[in-house]
């Protein structure tokens, strides 16, 4: 008896140990960013015949509440058959998200900054091979009293192109979590922000009013092509003159 009360308290000390295992490994695993995601995203130029470029975020992240901080991994692919030759990606922060670096990337000057922006890293690459893609570590703060948006712009090496451009995209939440650790955010979802009076903030994605678009601009994002204010901002007006 004593031999078989040793063997049960044994298997019941293995499972136990066994369970633990698999909690733990849970909770590695509670902060995956889980699969990237085109969402937001559009052709803005063409790029050369063979090559195109898209850009991927995560789907999901998380924000610490106390630190404000969180990391995001910006990715841009080549699905094409060519190589790419050289281009730059542009990861660009708006509102309460808030871009403090980008792994291997150059802070974007303030007054280079698109219309809207508070912050942006450049990301040359010399070539991105057919088939290939590359992604960035980010860093970056993310005030939940606000509104918060990210932009991924491809644009060629000069900057005079961009083929594919991903948002201004949100990321939020519409069930704010301010008493825990950390508040999950969902790529493409409108912040519901946990500061008092927060209802009166504007909205982030496809219908903000926030950037000083214009008229025409103000049309094209409620038509779906919100990808387009990047580059009618880098590029030089033509006056009637010409």
């Amino acid at each position: 008896m004593s031999s078989r009360r040793t063997t049960a308290i044994a298997g019941s000390l293995v499972a136990t140990s066994f369970s633990a295992v698999l909690i733990l490994s849970a909770t590695a695993g509670a902060d995956d960013q889980g699969p990237g995601s085109s969402k937001g995203g559009k052709v803005i130029d063409e790029a050369p015949a063979g090559v195109k470029l898209t850009t991927l975020l995560p789907e999901k992240i998380s924000v610490d509440n106390g630190s404000k901080k969180t990391d995001i991994t910006a990715t841009v692919k080549n699905e094409g058959t060519k190589d790419s030759g050289k281009i730059q990606l542009l990861v660009v922060g708006f509102d309460g998200l808030t871009v403090k670096n980008v792994e291997g990337c150059s802070a974007i000057a303030e007054g280079s900054l698109p219309e809207g922006s508070n912050s942006g890293f450049s990301c040359p690459l010399d070539n991105l091979p057919a088939g290939e893609s590359k992604s960035y570590p980010v860093e970056a703060t993310y005030d939940l009293g606000k509104t918060g948006n990210i932009c991924l712009p491809v644009q060629s090496g000069d900057g005079k192109k961009t083929y594919w451009q991903q948002g201004p995209v949100p990321f939020g939440t519409t069930n704010p979590s301010p008493d825990a650790p950390a508040t999950p955010l969902l790529l493409g979802t409108d912040n519901k922000p946990v500061a008092p009076g927060a209802d009166e903030l504007p909205k982030t994605g496809l219908g903000r009013d926030v950037l000083p678009l214009g008229a025409a601009g103000a049309t094209l994002i409620a038509v779906g092509a919100a990808g387009l204010w990047w580059s009618q901002l880098r590029r030089p007006r033509r006056h009637a003159a010409d």
